[in-house]
């Protein structure tokens, strides 16, 4: 969402050079300029019919620099680049989220517990990894250290044979 109103706010070269092209037909100049926010050479455009004309014919050559430099304005504004790439330390949505902190032992004790408390006290290697988005190997080793810690004890499911960790104080 707020990629796409990024993208709205920018302008667009073929649509200043419509602008542009109303002058002829109709005598209003500056339009183009009007549609770039520069509203005050846009005013002044409109009257002296495009500085007599020559002012307008002028910028017909220099529509791509102005839409160009209003965009690069709106850039800025969002902390981007030039190329639209985020810059460090801005505060836009766009922003890249330093990495994430590792969870320690401890932390993923207790997510366990929770997902055991979640599972009526029993807990396999499989419901653990996506109770917590870690690996096999994660779950499978921080739950046989709980067994040897004597949090948890071992049996097996009686439908499917599975090794299944019994949180007993729950």
């Amino acid at each position: 969402m707020a990629q796409f109103s990024i993208m709205s706010s920018m302008n667009n070269k073929t649509v200043a050079y419509i602008l542009w092209a109303v002058w002829p037909l109709t005598g209003l100049a500056g339009l183009h300029r009007f549609y770039n926010k520069r509203y005050v050479s846009g005013f002044v455009w409109l009257i002296t019919f495009g500085l007599f004309g020559i002012g307008q014919i002028i910028d017909l050559f220099y529509i791509p620099d102005m839409v160009e430099a209003h965009n690069a304005d709106i850039r800025a504004k969002l902390g981007m680049s030039p190329y639209g790439v985020p810059l460090n330390g801005s505060n836009t949505p766009a922003q890249v989220m330093p990495p994430a902190r590792p969870r320690t032992a401890d932390q993923l004790m207790v997510e366990l517990a929770k997902a055991a408390h979640n599972h009526n006290g029993r807990l396999s290697v499989t419901q653990a990894v996506i109770a917590t988005g870690c690996t096999f190997d994660e779950a499978e080793k921080t739950l046989r250290t709980m067994f040897k810690s004597g949090y948890v004890g071992l049996a097996n499911d009686p439908d499917s044979g599975a090794v299944v960790y019994e949180f007993v104080e729950l």
